[in-house]
């Protein structure tokens, strides 16, 4: 780190602290030719995640949106909001891990539809119902055959 005294390219850290309000690392550093000290603050870059939605437009990633749209589906079903929130912050995790920085929508309500199937077979037809649009009756009750099929 550059000394911002005297330009000096080399200094030596003496105290390093986690800061809670900025979810940051403040350092406390010490140039190695003028002696002066100064403080610095680290934090992770985060990578936006964008979504394609299905006509096409782009928003950023907003777990809050997968969250309440399960919370809907769930309306008066024996799941709580602590397995609700596990699955966003599952699919949010599995995105960042796999460094995704752009996700079509529909891949997003697949990913819900995998992780609520296991919970709620109820809250998972809900779901399905809303986020695949059938056409009609027929298309519906053809996926309510394949979900019987499956089991």
């Amino acid at each position: 780190m550059k000394c911002i005294y005297c330009g000096f390219e080399d200094s030596k850290v003496i105290d390093s602290r986690a800061t809670v309000e900025t979810n940051s690392i403040r350092r406390r550093r010490e140039c190695l030719k003028c002696g002066k000290r100064w403080t610095t603050y680290e934090t992770v870059e985060d990578t936006p995640i964008l979504v394609i939605k299905k006509n096409g437009s782009i928003q950023p990633f907003d777990k809050n949106k997968i969250i309440n749209g399960i919370i809907k589906a769930c309306e008066k079903r024996p799941v709580t909001l602590v397995q609700i929130e596990e699955i966003a912050d599952d699919i949010e995790k599995e995105l960042r891990d796999n460094l995704i920085q752009e996700i079509r929508s529909i891949k997003i309500g697949d990913m819900v539809m995998e992780r609520l199937k296991p919970i709620d077979d109820v809250s998972y037809i809900r779901f399905a119902s809303v986020y695949r649009q059938f056409k009609d009756v027929t298309n519906f009750i053809n996926f309510l055959t394949d979900i019987n099929n499956d089991n």
